[in-house]
């Protein structure tokens, strides 16, 4: 539906300009001017929209939230590893030998299998092991063994990566102690742990391995915590 100005609205609107005009021989030619204005301000359809300024609607709507920050990656080199101190915490063994209380071995030594354990980050020698697999031969270890030649030891492997504790319960001479982890990491090493005690020793970081070699053996040849070795036949 549409619709044009009423006559009335347009004569009224000419007479009030017609009046503000003071020099009469103008007027009806303005007079005539303001009429077709008017007129064409009229011409609108009143069904016609009004035009309007944009709705603020982007304006209204509540700011998206910010996205959090991603996480900061964990190195892929962080691991439990317990570093050799400078100096041992330990000192060396003051004698040499097998500790005079060693008590006799009632049944003799294990007979085991032996591998070989090669050390990648230093020069130090590689050390033939005896592997101690088996739970009973785990627990036997080095037992009232009174002397172990030099580059020569015993490794202990075990079903599970986790913290292990040793002891040296009826072991007569002083050890060092590398803790292993399963890609062949030394995690800790416990140094000159003393014979004949019930303490035990653990460097607080889980290991799938624990190589038992003599006292002093590691500092002698620049072993520390962080290098890493190769198993063979083991």
């Amino acid at each position: 539906m549409s619709s044009r100005c009423a006559p009335a609205t347009r004569l009224s609107t000419l007479a009030s300009l017609a009046s503000l005009v003071p020099l009469a021989p103008l007027a009806p030619a303005l007079g005539a001017l303001l009429f077709g204005v008017a007129l064409g301000a009229c011409e609108r359809r009143v069904d016609e929209p009004i035009p309007v300024a944009p709705r603020g609607d982007a304006l209204d709507r509540p700011a998206p939230e910010a996205t959090p920050p991603e996480p900061a990656a964990t190195p892929r080199d962080a691991r439990c590893i317990e570093p050799t101190p400078a100096t041992p915490e330990r000192p060396p063994p003051s004698r040499v030998g097998p500790d005079p209380a060693c008590p006799d071995d009632p049944t003799g030594p294990f007979q085991l299998a032996t591998g070989k354990v090669v050390f990648l980050d230093t020069k130090a020698p590689d050390v033939t092991v005896e592997i101690a697999r088996k739970e009973k031969e785990r627990a036997r270890g080095l037992m009232y063994r009174k002397h172990m030649a030099d580059n020569r030891g015993m490794i202990f492997v075990f079903e599970q990566r986790t913290h292990h504790a040793f002891w040296m319960h009826n072991t007569c001479i002083p050890l060092d102690m590398l803790f292993i982890d399963s890609d062949g990491t030394i995690v800790g090493i416990e140094e000159n742990t003393p014979t004949l005690t019930d303490s035990t020793f653990d460097v607080g970081c889980p290991s799938t391995y624990v190589l038992e070699v003599n006292a002093g053996w590691t500092r002698r040849h620049g072993v520390v915590a962080g290098q890493k070795v190769r198993l063979e036949g083991i």
